[in-house]
């Protein structure tokens, strides 16, 4: 799903834009991802949802732009794209659910940011001028990794990425 063109509009209209940033959820829902999203301009979700319901809840906060994840299945999950781009102010970010599928050519198609989950392992690392987040899992803990989600300050063609630990 990509955001729709009112919820592009409507981000270019304020200074700063706050991009919320979760993965994982695994078909949980937790009151604290749901208020760490409070007051963003727009949500990307990295995949594994598990159930259109999270989606429908994620909606109610922000404009939403979801990708399947490997655990995304049935008819509601056929809908959603595997790959998904979009472009906040000047910055062009490409949603993918598995590090591996991310491709070759970020640099030649102008991608600024690369939002990706399935580790479930918070991490925000750049490499020749790509951002690469991925804000962790928001679902059922995995092993020993954070509860955690992160967000996406853009100013004009400036990006800043942080993550949250939710529960650690």
């Amino acid at each position: 799903m990509t955001s729709s063109p009112s919820a592009s509009s409507s981000l270019a209209s304020s200074k700063v834009a706050r991009i919320g940033l979760i993965s994982d959820t695994h078909n949980l829902v937790r009151p604290e991802a749901l208020r760490h999203l409070e007051g963003c301009d727009a949500i990307v979700h990295a995949g594994d949802i598990c159930e259109p319901a999270v989606l429908d809840a994620l909606r109610e906060i922000a404009p939403v732009t979801a990708v399947r994840g490997n655990n995304d299945t049935g008819a509601w999950a056929a809908a959603l794209p595997t790959h998904a781009t979009l472009t906040v102010r000047d910055v062009t970010i490409l949603v993918v659910h598995d590090m591996a599928d991310v491709g070759k050519n970020v640099h030649r198609d102008g991608v600024r940011v690369v939002v990706t989950g399935h580790s479930h392992q918070p991490r925000i690392d750049e490499r020749d001028g790509v951002l690469y987040v991925n804000p962790g899992s928001a679902g059922p803990r995995r092993f020993r990794l954070p509860i955690s989600a992160g967000l996406l300050l853009i100013d004009g063609a400036q990006v800043h990425a942080t993550l949250h630990t939710l529960i650690a």
